[in-house]
């Protein structure tokens, strides 16, 4: 874990040391003057609040840039709450994966701190090319660094990953609904919750024109995150679902409620197992726990005085935030359950553990209302690749394309019911994309742009990033192929 927050560091100081080497623009999105020390930013003729200035940093302190109102503070707690969502209560079976002793926890642990520290090296690039470029979107940065002519392609990743999510999203709300259900005596079906939560809840929602009104919910999630994490914590470290080891040793006093496929399962397959290929099952399934590139501009807009120092500030302090709650959650949830842990760790807890089903209570409230912001994302993706020109997005027409996604969601979240392939396949395919080699080949375009003028920094540091782009495909390759096969295929 320490290893990882330097390379975390590392990474991103690097990142700082390089972009404070002085470069000239190019003639067209570029004039900058020269001298200092500092790294220079795009020139915009209006001088509004919201665009960014030139600057230099000379000998002195670095000067107030950028049209931002947004502290570091205010920054790192939006940042870590789009971070930390659902994903990370699939991290448990992640690990169950490939091992099945407490001590796979261990390199498990390294593997969710080193993916993270890739992650916000890959989320700095994003920040870093609208710097370069005076980019303000992810499709923007794209258009000006790589081209026009395949900006479909990031448009395309950032809508599959945004339907991914919200699958993701029907499948925890249906086993949660379920299990909250039958705490007060109503047993019903998965696929029959599904459908009522579906029609009842969720399609007035995703109708909704004006979505203004749930933002304040989404920090439930961060708030709901946190408590499962110390309420897992909590039932770890109080035995309270652990085998009987004899007459001195009885089993936990929850262990009675949970059913038999469910309860803890450990074997011999400890940290060794992670050299396994079924490792890169958990190590995929972080690709789309830790994603959030796609607003990194908007982060690095937002952010007061936004120089790349602060930048990479609130990236260290966030990811380092989310490392620490991702890795506590992974954890517990397979120390507790072992080999037979749920792709939704939740689902191994008993009925009749108050705690953990605050705990659902907690998710399901906050899938709920972060559902429609999610799902408007991925609609408008469809609308965008479907050159749907926004006149012609009139209230029949969204209503139509909301209820045929919705659908199509629904009838999958039926037939899928393993919420680690989801998010393991997700993340293996455009989720890597979006994370390691997108923001590598547009941060390798921005400086191969700026020709002669680029830093011998700037110049070597393109390598670093490729190299993570390899990584990427690597990663994704292998990691298809297990999530495909799955835990036990051959």
């Amino acid at each position: 874990m320490h290893f990882s927050y330097l390379l975390l560091a590392t990474l991103l100081s690097a990142a700082s040391a390089a972009s404070s080497t002085p470069f000239a623009a190019t003639k067209v999105a570029l004039s900058v003057p020269r001298g200092g020390a500092g790294y220079y930013k795009p020139m915009r003729s209006s001088s509004s609040a919201g665009d960014v200035t030139t600057t230099t940093r000379g000998g002195g302190q670095e000067a107030s840039v950028g049209g931002g109102t947004a502290s570091i503070p205010n920054e790192v707690f939006n940042l870590v709450k789009g971070i930390v969502g659902v994903g990370v209560l699939s991290l448990p079976a992640g690990i169950a994966a490939f091992g099945d002793a407490p001590s796979a926890a261990l390199p498990a642990v390294g593997l969710v701190a080193a993916i993270g520290a890739i992650s916000a090296y890959g989320f700095s690039l994003i920040g870093r090319v609208c710097s370069y470029t005076g980019a303000r979107s992810y499709r923007e940065a794209w258009d000006k660094t790589v081209g026009t002519e395949t900006s479909w392609i990031p448009s395309v990743s950032c809508t599959f990953k945004t339907g991914c999510a919200i699958l993701a999203y029907s499948m925890v709300l249906a086993d949660s609904f379920k299990a909250l259900l039958s705490t007060i005596g109503y047993d019903f079906g998965r696929t029959d919750v599904l459908l009522g939560v579906t029609t009842l809840v969720l399609l007035p929602l995703c109708l909704m024109k004006n979505l203004s009104s749930l933002a304040p919910f989404s920090l439930a999630g961060i708030i709901g995150m946190i408590y499962t994490a110390l309420a897992m914590a909590i039932r770890y470290f109080g035995g309270a679902y652990k085998l009987a080891a004899g007459e001195d040793s009885p089993a936990g006093k929850f262990l009675a409620g949970v059913s038999s496929d469910l309860q803890p399962v450990f074997g011999d397959k400890g940290a060794s197992a992670v050299l396994k290929p079924n490792s890169f099952i958990l190590i995929c399934m972080l690709s789309t726990a830790y994603m959030a590139h796609f607003n990194a501009p908007k982060f690095y807009l937002e952010l007061k005085n936004n120089t790349i120092k602060r930048f990479n500030t609130v990236v260290l302090t966030s990811f380092g935030i989310s490392i620490l709650i991702m890795a506590a959650v992974a954890a517990m949830g397979f120390l507790t359950f072992g080999k037979a842990t749920s792709g939704l760790v939740l689902n191994n807890y008993a009925g009749s553990d108050t705690l953990m089903s605050l705990s659902r209570f907690a998710v399901a409230f906050s899938i709920v209302f972060s559902y429609p912001l999610v799902f408007v994302g991925c609609r408008d993706g469809v609308l965008d690749l479907l050159k749907v020109d926004p006149e012609e997005r009139t209230h029949s027409v969204l209503n139509q394309v909301t209820i045929a996604i919705l659908g199509v969601i629904t009838a999958l979240a039926v037939k899928v019911s393993d919420l680690t392939f989801v998010l393991s396949f997700g993340g293996a395919t455009l989720g890597n994309a979006l994370i390691y080699v997108y923001p590598a080949l547009m941060f390798r375009s921005a400086v191969k742009n700026m020709g002669d003028d680029a830093s011998p920094a700037l110049k070597g540091e393109v390598n670093v990033a490729m190299f993570t782009a390899a990584l990427g495909v690597v990663l994704g390759t292998i990691g298809s192929v297990m999530a495909i096969k799955g835990p036990g295929g051959h």
